[in-house]
């Protein structure tokens, strides 16, 4: 081996060199290390709802026509396996409750009571600190807000999704995993309702909306922001819901009737007809939500309809399709006797009047629902 010599300058100036460098500060974005498993780690518990987050492609590169069934299926201890760095922050164990395949039309919201009831048994369970739960970004800020008004507790429940299969190039599914476990496994995250953690990003589900059909940075809450994020070296919140949720909620599963009352949403535009809420009425719907034009306004002959369907006790939310804003009590709208939806999505308007007709019909005491929750 052939041997270096140095001069008596060179090494000296090599041996300043390395001292100067071992005095400087560590760099502004150096990240501590994760510590060490141990029997002491939070106790989180991995649901699965599956999703784009629980879905392969047949290649790297195909990031939009993914999934189906079987080996296509991404099971929650394959998770655990690609991803290792999670048992140095939690000790999880997973539960799978995906929908049957095969499941008929109409049955997701029974489903759905079926996870909650399965939720509220892992947070009543003293050895569970958390809870993180997949689903497919469609309509995961919907069922999110739901389990927000169901399950009862104050322990961190996360869900969390992807825009790009699990095998996908640059998929956002493992590191979004990784921090719902993070945010499931912090004490702060508890009492603040259900969570929704993907991009980085910390949203109340009440708020949250998907804006982009393929982008990672679709989840927003278009009115309020973020209300947290699971940074690289730190989860941090910088606020917290005030509306009623969780553990002070009404509506609690246990409490809640087999099958809920049916809701349906009607779109307003020019000229739209009325005869699309005279069917509903026909066909059972106990309350319908119009998304509204400009700040949540009725149009065309869906006025004259929705008479029609308050004279048979139906009760009628005006939300509004810009997608921010409140939709406020105006004299108009008290008159015509339909409730304010708040800056509720339609969707998510759905969903809490349906819970809401589990209790009463009364437009006043809807109202009152609407303005706390």
């Amino acid at each position: 081996m052939q041997r270096i010599l140095f001069s008596t300058t060179t090494r000296l100036a090599l041996l300043l060199s390395l001292a100067v460098c071992t005095s400087l500060p560590a760099r502004a974005q150096e990240i501590p290390d994760l510590p060490p498993p141990g029997l002491k780690l939070p106790h989180v518990v991995l649901m699965s709802m599956g999703g784009t987050i629980a879905s392969r492609g047949d290649t790297r590169l195909n990031i939009t026509n993914y999934g189906g069934g079987g080996a296509m299926r991404v099971q929650p201890h394959e998770w655990l396996e690609d991803l290792p760095d999670v048992h140095q922050i939690a000790r999880v164990t997973t539960d799978n409750v995906m929908r049957p395949e095969g499941s008929p039309p109409g049955s997701a919201i029974s489903h759905w009571m079926t996870v909650a009831r399965r939720i509220q048994e892992h947070v009543d369970n003293p050895e569970v600190d958390g809870v993180v739960l997949t689903h497919g970004t469609s309509a995961i800020s919907n069922l999110s807000y739901f389990m927000n008004l169901v399950v009862d507790t104050k322990k961190p429940v996360v869900w969390v999704g992807a825009q790009r299969p699990w095998t996908g190039m640059s998929g956002d599914g493992p590191l979004n995993l990784y921090n719902a476990i993070r945010v499931a496994a912090t004490p702060a995250a508890g009492g603040k309702g259900v969570l929704h953690a993907t991009n980085q990003n910390i949203h109340a589900s009440r708020d949250v909306m998907k804006m982009s059909a393929y982008r990672m940075e679709t989840f927003q809450s278009v009115d309020l922001g973020v209300i947290g994020v699971a940074d690289p070296d730190v989860v941090k919140f910088f606020s917290e819901p005030t509306r009623k949720h969780t553990y002070a909620s009404e509506f609690k599963i246990k409490s809640l009737p087999e099958k809920l009352p049916a809701v349906e949403i009607v779109y307003a535009y020019p000229e739209a007809p009325g005869l699309l809420i005279d069917v509903m009425v026909e066909n059972g719907a106990k309350g319908i939500i119009v998304d509204g034009t400009g700040a949540g306004s009725p149009a065309g002959g869906q006025n004259e309809a929705i008479k029609r369907a308050q004279a048979k006790g139906v009760v009628v939310v005006a939300t509004a399709r810009t997608r921010g804003g409140r939709v406020q009590e105006t004299p108009r709208r008290t008159e015509a006797g339909i409730v304010p939806g708040d800056n509720f999505v339609p969707e998510k308007a759905r969903t809490l009047l349906m819970l809401a007709l589990t209790k009463t019909s009364d437009p006043k005491e809807i109202k009152r629902i609407f303005d706390e929750y």
